[in-house]
């Protein structure tokens, strides 16, 4: 917990990115664990219960405290796994950090993440909820000054700053505060602060709890959503000290069942699928590719129910239609130019392809002494291609499980389950920055927003929409966020190496999905190389698994410039790339990564991709599983975000990942994906020495496999509960 008078220090290790602060920080519970195969009571086990009863006898069994089970839990259709999410409760508030995630398979617990409170509550903090709720000084009203005080910190600039501090009152008093007028059972409703300074929506504000050192804190957290943050942050009601603060926009920076009518598919000019930027090939001719089953009408096509709110038609459609688009407007992206940088986007301009859905345009920069004069040339040609990229991207990661139960990004979810009225916001050549590129996730039904900036490394300027790496690593933060801990809980990679972790995960699938040959153990691929002008690319090391080329390990997170969230990602990443080189090495590779396309009558056949299917002794379909190497380590990523627990550490996700693979082969691979992680010193037996809430702490490396992959005896399991 920090309070205001250390902000400005908290600030400076935080840092700005160019010209975008941000601020992240938070308590970790020293009880935080990740638990795989608990030991259960035999009742536990019937094969037939259902997973919600089995997780409520669970947590009855391991936490005699209040919680509620979160509505966003969800079973995995492509898996069979129930991802159960509890929040802990005190005194009918929310713990905000207090979290379990249990994961549920034919009645038995496979694993759990808890970061719960286990303390005793002291008196104090009960006086202040009752005293909260009904003092002046800690009403909603008088929260508008806890609020200022925030916004000062946050402001994006130095003159914002001195701007709010001049008319604090004047500013105060503009403040409008609207009570939720409905609200969810077991859960406090929000609190609307409209009118809140450099706020570009009205603030969402509840009462709650934080863990901290000394104990349980009553706090407010609010939403506050800005040009180039949006924050979620807990406050204590007088406004001296700062719990915790999730940035839920991340930055990719330089160094320093319904079917259309009408199924006629677009044609694009562009570089294709599989070129990683301009350096690697020449545009050309593709098509509308959609996956059927990830994109039912295509990539131009909504349903007028689930149109954005403020979407103005010539001609009003009726409510079952589908709306047809000739922009890059649709059920999973919305495309277009952001020269000015600001938070609309509804009316921005984009291309459009006519009836044909023909969308071919120049592009052909030249050295000019206006760089960004000349790169709006073409923006065109830039809005199509984040367009087209941003629908593949939907569709590959709707394939490997990122659907609408688990929290994706699109407008009308078919019935499917999940919250909808959330596809991407993809802002081309945004104005608001160079250099750069950034995407917002906040929770399930609200949309995701992407940022795609100009680079001025290079005359003519370079353009990060034409960076599909870039592009891809921006939108794996909203894949990430939404899979961990809950479609609904966008803050659990905020800050340390659960927020390094986000970024790592862009870089391995970015990285993975550019590799032609995956079998070339040679191969070096660095990430941005081509946007930042730069032959090592945006990070200290390029991606190999060549210990001359990159030589990081999971010990090289204590070295000096290695606190922030890049530098323990692209470490991280550097970890998966060895891993799924042992995957390959077995596996080999498959030429692509997007599986086949369903049969008319909905089943997705194997083909080349996938094992023959297999059936358990109730005659049930198991998981399809990938038969490459590359492919394989996809799903298994996937798979261990949604295993894993809120804020998870290297360790967790490691183990999420292994157990991903023997839910899904029966643990055919354990032995590989050790010998992988081992490789650069996340073995059984890596450590942290000393850590604190806060992060830090002094790690050894371990470069053993576990006792089972050398004599096959099988590990001990201990009794964890």
């Amino acid at each position: 917990m920090l309070p205001t008078g250390l902000i400005s220090l908290a600030l400076l290790l935080a840092g700005s990115v160019h010209g975008r602060k941000t601020m992240g920080w938070g308590h970790t519970s020293p009880e935080h664990r990740f638990v795989v195969h608990p030991q259960v009571p035999a009742s536990f086990l019937a094969e037939d219960a259902a997973p919600f009863d089995v997780a409520r006898q669970f947590m009855n069994h391991i936490y005699p405290g209040d919680y509620r089970i979160r509505q966003d839990s969800y079973t995995d259709k492509a898996t069979g796994v129930t991802h159960v999410y509890v929040k802990q409760q005190h005194q009918g508030f929310d713990v905000f950090d207090g979290n379990i995630n249990i994961n549920i398979k034919n009645g038995k617990v496979l694993s759990y993440g808890d970061s719960f409170y286990k303390g005793t509550p002291n008196r104090e903090g009960s006086q202040v909820v009752l005293n909260s709720l009904t003092a002046d000084s800690s009403s909603p009203a008088d929260l508008r000054k806890t609020l200022m005080n925030f916004m000062i910190i946050a402001a994006p600039s130095d003159r914002a700053t001195s701007e709010l501090e001049v008319n604090f009152n004047q500013y105060l008093e503009g403040i409008d505060v609207t009570p939720e007028s409905h609200f969810v059972e077991g859960e406090q409703p929000y609190t609307y602060f409209s009118n809140v300074p450099t706020a570009v929506s009205p603030v969402k504000g509840k009462p709650g709890y934080v863990q901290t050192e000394s104990g349980l804190k009553f706090v407010w957290k609010f939403e506050v959503e800005m040009e180039d943050n949006w924050y979620e942050v807990a406050l204590t009601p007088d406004g001296d000290e700062i719990p915790f603060v999730v940035d839920w926009a991340a930055d990719s920076p330089i160094p320093d069942t319904l079917k259309s009518k009408d199924p006629k598919p677009a044609t694009y000019l562009l570089f294709p699928w599989g070129v990683n930027d301009p350096s690697e090939g020449n545009r050309s001719y593709v098509y509308e590719n959609y996956d059927s089953l990830a994109s039912p009408l295509g990539w131009h096509k909504i349903p007028a129910s689930s149109l954005p709110s403020g979407y103005f038609a010539p001609t009003p459609p009726k409510k079952g239609d589908i709306v047809n688009f000739t922009t890059t407007f649709g059920n999973n992206v919305f495309a277009h130019e952001n020269w000015e940088g600001r938070n609309a986007w509804l009316h921005n301009e984009r291309p459009d392809g006519g009836k044909g859905l023909n969308f071919s345009y120049p592009y052909d920069p030249q050295q000019s002494a206006d760089g960004q004069a000349e790169a709006h040339k073409f923006i065109n040609n830039t809005v199509a291609q984040l367009f087209y990229t941003s629908n593949l991207v939907h569709d590959l990661f709707y394939r490997y499980g990122f659907d609408e139960l688990s929290g994706n990004f699109q407008q009308h979810n078919f019935g499917r389950g999940g919250a909808e009225g959330d596809a991407v916001i993809a802002n081309a050549q945004d104005g608001s920055g160079y250099n750069n590129a950034n995407f917002m996730t906040p929770p399930d039904g609200q949309n995701g927003r992407c940022r795609m900036y100009l680079w001025n490394t290079a005359s003519p300027y370079r353009d990060g929409d034409l960076e599909a790496g870039i592009v891809i690593h921006e939108l794996a933060h909203g894949l990430s966020t939404r899979l961990t801990g809950g479609p609904r809980d966008s803050s659990c990679l905020g800050w340390g190496e659960s927020g390094g972790m986000g970024e790592g995960w862009g870089d391995f699938l970015a990285t993975i999905i550019r590799t032609h040959n995956a079998t070339d153990e040679e191969i070096v691929l660095p990430m941005g190389a081509w946007a930042a002008n730069r032959d090592k690319g945006i990070r200290n090391y390029p991606y190999s698994t060549s210990l001359d080329v990159n030589p990081s390990t999971y010990k090289t997170l204590d070295r000096p410039g290695y606190f922030g969230v890049h530098a323990i990602g692209e470490v991280w990443a550097e970890i998966l790339w060895v891993v799924s080189k042992k995957l390959i090495a077995v596996h080999n590779s498959s030429d692509t990564l997007f599986p086949p396309k369903p049969l008319d009558d909905g089943t997705i056949p194997s083909e080349d991709f996938y094992l023959p299917p297999s059936y358990d002794n109730k005659g049930r379909a198991e998981p399809l599983v990938p038969i490459h190497g590359n492919s394989l380590i996809v799903q298994l990523v996937l798979n261990g975000m949604k295993l894993q627990p809120c804020r998870p550490s290297f360790f967790d996700a490691r183990d999420a990942i292994i157990q991903a693979d023997e839910i899904l082969t029966g643990g055919n691979n354990t032995c590989l994906l050790w010998s992988g992680f081992a490789e650069r010193g996340l073995g059984p037996d890596a450590r942290v020495d000393g850590r604190t809430p806060w992060g830090g702490g002094i790690r050894t490396n371990d470069y053993s496999v576990p006792l089972s992959c050398i004599t096959d005896e099988p590990e001990p399991t201990p009794d964890t509960l």
